[in-house]
């Protein structure tokens, strides 16, 4: 849970525009653009773009979220943990941090600038994650030289 997460979105993910973005339908048929928290994906144009935006969507289009969350962004985003069901248990609790699998598959970044706003297990795994995906060179760390979208962005 994000530190001091006050708010939690249910709704079925309608969209997934990135890697790091989805659009959550809630009960009140209200449309939600949210940020997965902790993470930065590449962006659409950026070598790996696709394959995260298609990582994120195995994992939650379609499907039923969570998501526990405490801001919004600049562009009035939600920002918050995104929880499925695991893969492959239907019946399983919503447990399954969205970003942490992106992140552990190397389909997205830690995004260390936001750290102080997950939880410190949140930080350790994620951090964890990124060094296992790093070591195993899996998905943006088969690159010999990954650029990181912040940078990207700025150029």
């Amino acid at each position: 849970m994000p530190a001091h997460a006050n708010n939690i979105l249910i709704g079925l993910v309608v969209g997934v525009s990135d890697g790091d973005t989805i659009t959550v339908l809630d009960g009140q048929r209200q449309q939600h653009k949210v940020r997965v928290m902790g993470i930065d994906a590449p962006e659409k144009a950026q070598a790996f773009g696709d394959k995260s935006k298609a990582s994120l969507s195995r994992l939650v289009f379609n499907k039923d979220i969570q998501v526990e969350w405490n801001k919004r962004d600049r562009y009035q985003r939600v920002v918050g943990k995104v929880k499925v069901q695991p893969p492959g248990c239907p019946t399983c609790a919503q447990t399954h941090d969205a970003g942490l699998a992106q992140v552990a598959t190397g389909m997205a970044w830690w995004y260390r600038e936001y750290a102080r706003e997950q939880s410190a297990e949140d930080r350790g795994d994620y951090e964890h994650a990124e060094h296992e995906a790093r070591t195993q060179l899996l998905g943006i760390w088969h690159d010999k030289n990954p650029v990181p979208p912040w940078e990207w962005r700025r150029r």
